[in-house]
């Protein structure tokens, strides 16, 4: 079982190289593929240094699966090429996931729906999947409605460049600059692009992957992404309305019972979901979780993930532990 991880460099890339040995990844070759200027770098992986190759030459190896992490453009480039030669890439970039032929998973959800003809898979923007991941169960229970979101989204989620920023207005130095703003000491309402609705393209990305995922295009979604000055996760404030009504202590134990899901919902002994405690942890935590008394079948949410792990690199490993369990590579 020959790997390949595209990006490796990079702090998404990096926490799968990681995970590859965390969970115990049955790999027999692991590639290191990142841009040219990196050619040639060694870094350490599993107890020894591994030399950073081209993505051509990594092409030319033909490995079973490749994990992208390196962005849209070099996605739309080179996945292709890669599932030419009969390998499957898991996409983290954006490039992919709206494409009508293109499986959009969270393999707790919808995992079943790959099969072998699957070259191309496409991984969930990090805030959705921390989200359809406590909304999926509910749905299948009450069936949604609308969702109302806001996100509090780590500076990791932007990249090295962003943790940068933060740790160097933290020194008072002065330096690159990540965002249009400072951000330490400051909450930003800014994540990706604005378009000509007011909504940026993060906040898009919640709306249309939400459905995708769900597989229900009534679902009405509407979100607002914020940067806060944290390293390790995000946190999403949800209000969900419903169809159907239901039963608060029914809503916790369908929560706890589906997987990757733990849920801190204990406010009179100040236990809640916060990034600070959901930092290197794979779960999705969940808390706050109390009836809108606003109106009729409404519930309101507060869900922390490590943005980093189930946010990327754990969702696209846990693509390919399914795949290779059901001999789908």
């Amino acid at each position: 079982m020959k790997i390949a991880v595209v990006g490796a460099t990079g702090l998404v890339g990096t926490v799968m190289l990681k995970m590859l040995v965390e969970r115990n990844f049955p790999f027999t070759e692991v590639l290191v593929v990142a841009s040219e200027k990196s050619i040639g770098k060694k870094i350490s992986f599993n107890n020894s240094e591994i030399e950073v190759i081209g993505i051509k030459q990594a092409i030319s190896l033909k490995p079973d699966i490749a994990i992208f992490s390196a962005g849209g453009t070099t996605s739309l480039k080179w996945a292709p090429e890669f599932a030419k030669v009969g390998t499957t890439v898991i996409d983290n970039s954006s490039a992919w996931r709206m494409h009508e032929n293109i499986k959009l998973v969270v393999p707790e959800i919808n995992a079943s729906e790959l099969n072998k003809e699957d070259k191309i898979i496409a991984n969930p923007n990090c805030s959705t999947i921390q989200m359809v991941l406590a909304l999926a169960p509910l749905h299948e229970k009450y069936k949604i409605k609308r969702l109302v979101v806001s996100t509090y989204q780590s500076v990791t989620g932007t990249g090295v460049n962003a943790a940068e920023q933060l740790e160097n207005e933290r020194k008072g130095i002065k330096g690159e600059m990540a965002y249009p703003h400072p951000i330490d000491l400051n909450c930003i309402p800014h994540g990706g692009d604005f378009d000509e609705t007011g909504y940026t393209s993060e906040e898009t990305k919640l709306v249309n992957e939400t459905r995708k995922i769900l597989g229900d295009q009534s679902i009405n979604v509407t979100a607002t992404v914020v940067r806060i000055p944290v390293y390790g996760g995000h946190s999403e404030a949800v209000n969900i309305e419903f169809e159907n009504d239901f039963d608060i202590t029914e809503v916790k134990k369908t929560l706890s019972d589906f997987p990757g899901i733990t849920v801190q919902d204990d406010p009179a002994n100040n236990i809640y979901p916060m990034p600070k405690f959901a930092h290197g942890k794979d779960d999705v935590f969940v808390g706050r979780i109390r009836r809108d008394l606003s109106q009729a079948n409404s519930l309101d949410m507060w869900i922390v993930s490590d943005n980093l792990r189930k946010g990327a690199a754990t969702n696209a490993i846990q693509i390919a532990e399914y795949l290779i369990k059901k001999n789908l590579v």
